[in-house]
């Protein structure tokens, strides 16, 4: 049997998220490593194939893969891209003889001569619809909410990655509940050999973006009157942004926090949130919500968003906020920083959460849906 992994529209550091590359990647990797163990004769007679590009070549060209390299198409040029998803990829599939085709971005080709499976993240075009409407371009959100509708309705299976996705998949897809199967993500692999070192001031450490959604403005204004209220403040460390500078901090408090736009390698993210105090992550809406997960596995205490999928996620492992109510979130981070028996609490219950996510779990959940 011919598995095909379509990721040629994948490239790390654009789009609107990295989170797809990530699980794109750690699924490959993860089928792999899972075919080379199984005794199982239907998944070791499995051939992996991956459609990719040059820019994602380095990631996902990997022992035990056949890696095709598509050529004629840009994967940074939209309109390369839609022609792509709707027509193309169904031809190279066939040429390709696959039986099954898996679609890591949730959209599925036009025509279906193959059985097609799709990942659906989140449904957060139609989240930006009803709650940001006018932030994304109106015709180019319609369309992606048209496609997404359409690719969930005829595809032949769905994975999602919670039971919160798979309710908004429900809710706004009209599709039956046993097309879904709900395969939480795998943890990161992490290396934690020398990750650790003394930092002179400690501090806290958070993920977001420049989206809406992923609430940038929640974690500087929480930040902002935590340090009123603390005695001892501890720094901020901003992963997703290139400054605070449209936020009119107080110049005391803004030389507390360091941003990065971006960070390339996975070493120096886990690195700088290894070394932190505690971590927060205030989004909105997440269909999964992978950095809080992997900050328990990096053993440090989480403060986290009580909406969407977040405490389906956490579960009880993480101190859960409400993202709009600043004052509690600061009133969270001033007292597990100070509370260290509290702090040792919730890492020991986050080391027992992630173990919920083990890799070689979630990689036999996905063998068995694929096949």
């Amino acid at each position: 049997m011919r598995i095909v992994i379509d990721c040629f529209k994948l490239v790390k550091g654009t789009g609107k998220s990295i989170g797809i590359y990530n699980v794109a990647l750690n699924l490959v990797k993860g089928l792999v490593n899972e075919k080379h163990k199984k005794n199982n004769w239907k998944v070791n007679k499995c051939e992996l194939i991956v459609l990719g590009n040059a820019l994602n070549k380095e990631d996902f060209k990997i022992n035990g893969i056949r890696f095709v390299e598509i050529t004629n198409y840009n994967p940074l040029n939209k309109m390369h891209c839609i022609i792509w998803e709707l027509y193309s990829v169904t031809k190279i599939c066939k040429y390709l003889d696959a039986d099954r085709v898996v679609f890591p971005r949730g959209y599925c080709a036009l025509f279906h001569p193959i059985e097609d499976i799709i990942l659906i993240h989140d449904l957060i075009p139609f989240y930006y619809n009803q709650n940001f409407p006018g932030f994304f371009n109106k015709l180019e959100n319609a369309y992606i909410m048209k496609r997404l509708k359409m690719s969930a309705r005829s595809c032949k299976k769905i994975i999602t990655i919670s039971d919160a996705s798979k309710q908004d998949i429900l809710d706004y897809c009209d599709v039956s509940e046993e097309k879904i199967t709900v395969i939480y993500n795998a943890c990161s692999e992490i290396n934690y050999s020398g990750i650790e070192e003394k930092c002179d001031r400690p501090y806290i450490s958070a993920i977001t973006s420049e989206l809406p959604h992923k609430n940038a403005k929640g974690i500087i204004e929480s930040y902002k009157m935590y340090c009123e209220i603390s005695s001892n403040p501890l720094d901020l460390v901003i992963i997703g942004i290139k400054d605070v500078s449209s936020y009119y901090m107080p110049q005391e408090i803004n030389n507390r926090i360091t941003c990065y736009k971006f960070i390339k390698e996975d070493r120096e993210l886990h690195k700088i949130i290894a070394n932190s105090k505690l971590f927060l992550f205030l989004s909105l809406t997440e269909g999964f919500g992978l950095p809080p997960i992997e900050a328990m596995q990096l053993n440090v205490p989480v403060v986290c968003s009580n909406t969407s999928s977040l405490p389906e996620v956490t579960g009880s492992a993480a101190v859960l906020v409400n993202p709009y109510d600043y004052m509690e979130v600061a009133r969270a981070l001033d007292r597990l920083a100070v509370d260290e028996e509290r702090r040792k609490h919730f890492i020991k219950l986050g080391q027992e959460n992630y173990k919920r996510f083990d890799k070689e779990i979630i990689m036999k959940q996905y063998w068995k849906a694929i096949l």
